[in-house]
């Protein structure tokens, strides 16, 4: 390596070295890994509920799709059901256990018909309310539909980090509250909804060291030799029933 070679790689490594206040930031607020959600694509499921139409003929789904990937968004997952209380709240649960789905929205069943059960079947599912969105999608309709809008039910919340809307049936309903209120908020939602988990995970993982710190355990032991390497076996993988 010439001595050029050698003062430049110098020089690029004293560059790169973090500042004293850059480093003690990284300690006290260690990164999320994966966590990208400030910007860039994020990953939708979408569930329309409705009897009388299909996934093809569902004005409401296909303004919700579009509405998506007009911002590049991706849909990773659509379905499409009858008004059943039982079977939305499990395609929406199962929805939320996905790790490639980051936000859900529901069109459809959501006004005071017999059959319209998407708030009852998700309500339950929601660990935080978005109260303001309600009250935000029905002063936005009535400014459309008037009086009208009494008859329209909507709700939002949050589950586990993952945002949830459920929008009216209605396509142009459907398209509004999508385009006017969910997405021009939806990345800001993830990333406060996630930085609330990924505190309580680096409170517990703070409380473990801590523990281990007092018991001894993840260090040297007295009396042992610190060159020792003894092996430690794995735990084992829980059996997860053949799944």
């Amino acid at each position: 390596m010439t001595e050029t070679d050698s003062s430049e790689e110098r020089q690029r490594g004293a560059t790169e070295e973090p500042a004293p206040d850059e480093e003690r930031d990284a300690g006290e607020h260690p990164p999320v890994e994966g966590d990208d959600t400030d910007e860039g694509s994020l990953g939708a499921g979408v569930v329309t509920i409705a009897t009388d139409r299909s996934l093809e003929s569902d004005g409401a789904g296909e303004a919700i799709v579009a509405g998506l990937k007009k911002v590049d968004h991706r849909v990773v997952t659509r379905e499409h059901i009858g008004s059943d209380h039982d079977r939305i709240q499990s395609i929406v649960s199962r929805m939320l256990d996905r790790d490639d789905v980051d936000v859900i929205v529901t069109g459809g069943a959501t006004s005071i018909e017999p059959s319209d059960v998407t708030i009852e079947a998700v309500e339950p599912l929601l660990e935080k309310r978005l109260a303001a969105f309600e009250d935000l999608f029905t002063s936005m309709a009535y400014e459309a539909v008037g009086t009208r809008v009494v008859a329209a039910r909507t709700i939002a919340g949050v589950t586990e980090g993952t945002p949830v809307f459920c929008l009216p049936g209605n396509e142009d309903a459907a398209r509004m509250g999508l385009e006017e209120i969910v997405l021009p908020e939806i990345h800001n939602l993830v990333s406060l909804a996630r930085e609330d988990i990924a505190q309580d995970r680096w409170a517990v993982d703070e409380a473990a060291l801590e523990e281990g710190e007092a018991t001894g355990e993840g260090g040297e032991r007295e009396g042992e030799d610190p060159k020792s390497e003894t092996a430690v076996e794995p735990a084992s993988e829980p059996d997860d029933g053949g799944e």
